[in-house]
C-alpha cells in the first residue's frame, strides 16, 4: 500500500460528515435528558446551584483558582453595575522543591494544603474589609450546594492525604479560622466550566454555554428549568465521558491502554492530552507498513505535545517546521516531501475531527435548550486547543455553521480566557447576593 492509498482510507476514519455530526448530537441530547432524569448516562450532568450572574452583583471579594500545580488568589471588588475590578493578584506553586515544600503529594494532608492556600489570603485582603470567598476547583466533586462540594477523587497525580471524601468548603473555612480571617466567608464552591461561563455571561448577553477545549474537555450550560428547583441552573455535564461515538481502530488502542479504560471516551478522541497519542499510533502503524521510517521512539508515550502538532498545522513551504519536529520527537530525519505532508495530513485530520466532535456536542446541547434554535447563543471557550492550534476555532465555527445552515449567525464561539478566576469573585458575590436574598 503506498501513502496516497493509506491516507484515503484514514479519511474515511477520521473525516465525520455532517450525518455522522447530527447523529452525535442528537445521541448526546438524549445522555443530557438521561442523565438530568437520574437514568443511566455517560453524562454526570452536575447541579451547579448557581444560575448565570445579573451584573448587579457587588461587593469584596476574594477568589480562589485552584485546578493544578499552581494557584491564584485575587482580591476583587463588584461595583453592581456590570464591572469588576481586580484589585490584586497573586499566583504561587504548591510545590517548590527550592523551597522545600509538596502539599501535593501523600506526605502532606489537607491541613497543611488549605493552610497554605489560606496563608496566601491573609497576604491579600485589606484589613477591616469583609469578604466573600469564591473557590474555583477543578476536581471530580460531588456539589452539595452553592458553598458544599465533596471530593469524589484526586486527579492531576495529586495524592494529598484527607481530601478525598471530604467536604471542600469545610476544610477551606477550618483554615481560614486558623488563619485568622473570621471576615472572610466562603459563600461558592465551582468548577472552571461554571466559572467560564459565569466570566463570560457577566460581560455578554446571550452566553450559555461554556466549554474547556484544552488538555482536557468539559462543557457546562444554563439548564432553564433544573428538576431540582425548576428554575435556571448551570449544569457541570462532565462531557468529556460522553461515550456514544464512532471509535476507530486507534480510539480503541488508546482507551484500552489507559489507566481507565472506559472512562473519558470522547475526551480520549477529542482533547490536547491525546491527539498526540493518537497520531502516535497511527504514526506507528504506518511506520509498520514501511510508509515512514522505523523508530524505536514511537513506542514511547507522550512524545508529540500541543506545540509540537501546533507546528506541523501551522508549516508551509517544504515544511521544513514538520522535518525539525519529526527530527526531534520521532527521530526520523530526512523524509521525503511527501512523507512530511503525510505527516502534515494526520494532524490536520485528527485536529479537524476534534473540532468537529465538540461541535456536535455543543449542537446537542443547544437543541436541548432551544429546540428550534430561535434565540441567539454564544459559547465561551477557554483552553490551548481553541486559543492557540492553527485552524481550530474556524473548524469548530465551521462544523456550527454545517448543522445550522438556516441559522447562520446565530450561533457563534468566543474566547472566555483565564475565566475561573473571574468566575469564581462573581459566583461568591451571586452566592452573597441570594443569601441576602
Amino acid at each position: 500500500m503506498d501513502l496516497n492509498t493509506y491516507l484515503t482510507q484514514l479519511r474515511r476514519d477520521l473525516v465525520l460528515s455532517v450525518e455522522e455530526l447530527e447523529r452525535i448530537s442528537v445521541a448526546f441530547q438524549g445522555a443530557m435528558a438521561a442523565g438530568l432524569a437520574g437514568k443511566p448516562s455517560s453524562l454526570k450532568m452536575l447541579p451547579s446551584f448557581i444560575g448565570l450572574p445579573t451584573g448587579k452583583e457587588r461587593g469584596n471579594v476574594v477568589a480562589i483558582d485552584f485546578g493544578g500545580t499552581n494557584v491564584r488568589v485575587l482580591d476583587a471588588e463588584l461595583d453592581g453595575a456590570g464591572s469588576i475590578q481586580v484589585k490584586r493578584m497573586i499566583r504561587f506553586p504548591l510545590i517548590d522543591d527550592k523551597a522545600g515544600y509538596n502539599y501535593l503529594n501523600e506526605k502532606a494532608d489537607a491541613g497543611q494544603l488549605f493552610g497554605y492556600i489560606a496563608s496566601k489570603v491573609a497576604q491579600l485582603v485589606r484589613p477591616g474589609v469583609d469578604y466573600s470567598l469564591g473557590h474555583t476547583f477543578s476536581f471530580p466533586c460531588q456539589q452539595l450546594s452553592i458553598n458544599k462540594a465533596r471530593l469524589l477523587l484526586w486527579t492531576k497525580e495529586i495524592k494529598t492525604r484527607g481530601v478525598e471524601g471530604q467536604e471542600i468548603g469545610a476544610l477551606l473555612d477550618a483554615a481560614l479560622v486558623h488563619a485568622g480571617l473570621p471576615r472572610v466567608k466562603s459563600d461558592a464552591i465551582i468548577n472552571d466550566t461554571v466559572g467560564t461561563l459565569l466570566a463570560a455571561a457577566y460581560s455578554r448577553k446571550n452566553v450559555d454555554v461554556a466549554s474547556i477545549c484544552g488538555t482536557g474537555h468539559n462543557t457546562c450550560y444554563l439548564e432553564p428549568a433544573h428538576p431540582l428547583t425548576g428554575g435556571p441552573m448551570i449544569v457541570n455535564m462532565e462531557s468529556g465521558n460522553f461515550d456514544i461515538v464512532p471509535q476507530t481502530r486507534f480510539d480503541k488502542a488508546l482507551d484500552a491502554g489507559s489507566e481507565y479504560p472506559g472512562q473519558q471516551v470522547v475526551e480520549k478522541m477529542i482533547s490536547g492530552y491525546y491527539l498526540g497519542e493518537i497520531a502516535r499510533l497511527i504514526l506507528s502503524e504506518m511506520s509498520e507498513m514501511g510508509l515512514l521510517p522505523k523508530s524505536e521512539n514511537l513506542a514511547k508515550h507522550q512524545i508529540l505535545r500541543g506545540a509540537d502538532l501546533d507546528r506541523i498545522l501551522e508549516d508551509t513551504g517544504d515544511l521544513s517546521g514538520t522535518q525539525d519536529v519529526a527530527n526531534r520527537c520521532l527521530l526520523m530525519d530526512k523524509l521525503s516531501l511527501e512523507q512530511r505532508m503525510a505527516l502534515q495530513t494526520v494532524i490536520t485530520l485528527l485536529a479537524q475531527r476534534s473540532a468537529r466532535f465538540v461541535a456536535s456536542t455543543f449542537q446537542g446541547t443547544l437543541l436541548h435548550v432551544d429546540p428550534e434554535l430561535e434565540k441567539p447563543h454564544f459559547i465561551a471557550i477557554d483552553g490551548s486547543l481553541y486559543e492557540k492550534m492553527p485552524g481550530y476555532a474556524a473548524w469548530l465555527q465551521q462544523a456550527l455553521d454545517e448543522l445550522n445552515p438556516g441559522a447562520l449567525g446565530r450561533v457563534s464561539t468566543l474566547l472566555a480566557k483565564d475565566g475561573s478566576g473571574i468566575g469564581a469573585a462573581i459566583a461568591a458575590a451571586t452566592a452573597a447576593k441570594e443569601a441576602r436574598g
